[in-house]
């Protein structure tokens, strides 16, 4: 990992393990109320790639209907972006799941499988980027509940666990 005082201002913004911890509690939070089970700890590293990336948040559907292979084939020059953006964040996601365990914003459970601990969002925060990056992640975590298995979802991203 590059050392703080290495990074450029955008990456230590966008890629700081706190942000990276809030975003995979969203998703393992939203997952686990869509599934009643905690999320397979694999998918965080599908989270990152799929909403720090500007264009390929705003392409997210707003809900879940869509079912994940459908957007994959909708948006063919997004999804050829993946595999390269979910390998470069792997190192960024790494300390954002310690953060967010260290920090009592994740948990583990004897399955290995991950819940998020958030607070409900205020009502006074004026929406920004930070908080449709953490929406997005709830709408990607109940989007993976709809998957059977961790492996499907890796497979239609295209990256290679």
């Amino acid at each position: 990992m590059t050392a703080w005082r290495s990074r450029s201002r955008v990456q230590a913004a966008m890629l700081n393990p706190a942000l990276l911890a809030a975003l995979m509690a969203a998703a393992a939070s939203e997952y686990e109320r869509a599934d009643e089970a905690p999320m397979a700890w694999p998918l965080a590293y599908l989270v990152a790639p799929l909403v720090l990336h500007r264009g390929t948040r705003d392409a997210l559907p707003r809900t879940t209907r869509t079912h994940l292979g459908n957007w994959v084939s909708q948006n063919p020059v997004l999804h050829a972006g993946i595999p390269a953006r979910a390998l470069s964040l792997a190192e960024p996601v790494r300390e954002g799941l310690r953060f967010g365990l260290a920090n009592g914003v994740l948990q583990v459970d004897e399955r290995g499988r991950l819940s998020g601990v958030l607070a409900p969002p205020s009502r006074t925060v004026v929406p920004g980027e930070v908080d449709e990056i953490i929406a997005k992640a709830g709408l990607v975590g109940k989007w993976f509940a709809k998957i059977n298995q961790p492996a499907t979802a890796f497979a239609v991203l295209g990256v290679a666990p």
